[in-house]
């Protein structure tokens, strides 16, 4: 089933990905309620991590944001798999990101609007809200960036 979140997706060029399969003993998303919660999305393309290290040190800034921009992407995918039809989206609760950051680098905000900007994109108003952006020493599979969405959807 796709809308018109799919279609505005098409409209950016973009296509919405295949659901990353978990690493480990989870799910992808799960629902409660009206709610929608994403697992950690890193920034898998067909199968595979585009690149790796820390940001400010391998990976730049302006690489990680488009890296953030993919881990929003995949979370979209997510949604889509349990919620059945992004267009049942009613807001993006929160994003909480994780940029895997040399000890020097302090521009994580700046990485995750990637994935802030991507949604709002794509969703417009019901893509405005709130954010964490954390620096962590390590992300799984040496991934540069990790994001989790969280959205609210109609009572359908």
């Amino acid at each position: 089933m796709s809308g018109a979140v799919e279609a505005r997706l098409a409209e950016l060029g973009l296509t919405l990905p295949q659901v990353v399969p978990p690493l480990a003993a989870y799910q992808p998303a799960v629902q409660s309620g009206v709610y929608v919660y994403t697992a950690g999305q890193l920034p898998m393309v067909e199968g595979k991590l585009p690149t790796t290290g820390k940001v400010g040190a391998e990976v730049t800034a302006e690489e990680a944001k488009e890296l953030a921009r993919t881990c929003a992407l995949n979370a979209l995918a997510a949604v889509k798999s349990v919620a059945g039809d992004l267009d049942r989206i009613v807001r993006v609760v929160k994003v909480t990101g994780f940029v895997a950051s040399a000890t020097d680098f302090t521009g994580q905000p700046g990485v995750l609007n990637g994935a802030s900007e991507l949604l709002g994109e794509v969703l417009g108003d019901k893509g405005v809200h709130a954010r964490s952006a954390v620096g962590v020493a390590v992300l799984p599979l040496d991934a540069p960036v990790e994001v989790e969405i969280q959205v609210e959807l109609d009572k359908a």
